[in-house]
């Protein structure tokens, strides 16, 4: 996984112009040449509208699926792009269920839990969470840390399902991506730099944590 419009750059202003569909190309390629599978966001220009996307290429290059972000963030996003009107579609990938999500749309929880209910075991939320400068001298009132330390796991917990986050690094960004468990444990954790985190997506923890307190049979 790669965070939010990582090929071109998180600037919604200046990218938003740009189709990605070139740049979705080549990461088929890169995905087939390394013979992995590749998430990836991109901008996404379809019937002329404009949408921050994400896509999920298996091993060979194939795009199995490609998300528009539903839950924009701000002015810049909110000005340039077009919120996604259709719900995330669960695909297999080395027999576990996957579904997309990207950045703000993982602070709902009506969200996950949909995309839990449609039968997703792992949600992939490329993300790009700023830090918030001082206001006034004072730190801000809210640390965007607590998203990838507090809110991932807690969404996990919540709907019993594995949350892979990949947020940006370096200056002006949050880091600490991460991979949240159906118990609320962040299983790996990056740090505020760039960095590999690697985790492995346990079945048999999913079922042992949905069978302790099945919160998606008990919500009706």
């Amino acid at each position: 996984m790669t965070p939010e419009l990582f090929v071109s750059g998180y600037d919604p202003a200046a990218v938003a112009g740009d189709d990605g569909a070139r740049q979705r190309e080549r990461l088929a390629a890169i995905a087939r040449s390394a013979g992995v599978a590749l998430v990836a966001s991109t901008v996404d220009h379809q019937d002329g509208e404009r949408f921050i996307s994400t896509s999920l290429f298996d091993r060979d290059g194939r795009e199995l699926t490609r998300y528009h972000k539903a839950h924009l963030f701000g002015a810049a996003e909110n000005t340039f792009f077009t919120p996604g009107r259709q719900h995330p579609q669960v695909v297999p990938l080395h027999g576990v269920p996957v579904a997309l999500g990207i950045c703000f749309d993982v602070e709902f929880p009506e969200f996950t839990r949909a995309v839990a209910r449609s039968g997703a075991k792992l949600l992939c939320v490329p993300t790009a969470v700023p830090l918030r400068p001082p206001a006034d001298g004072r730190p801000a009132p809210f640390d965007t840390r607590l998203v990838p330390k507090m809110v991932v796991p807690t969404r996990a917990l919540e709907s019993q399902i594995f949350i892979a986050y990949a947020n940006h690094a370096g200056p002006g960004f949050a880091g600490l991506s991460c991979l949240g468990d159906p118990y609320g444990r962040r299983v790996a954790a990056g740090e505020t730099g760039e960095e590999l985190v690697v985790a492995d997506v346990s079945h048999r923890i999913l079922r042992a944590a949905r069978r302790d307190t099945d919160y998606l049979a008990l919500c009706g």
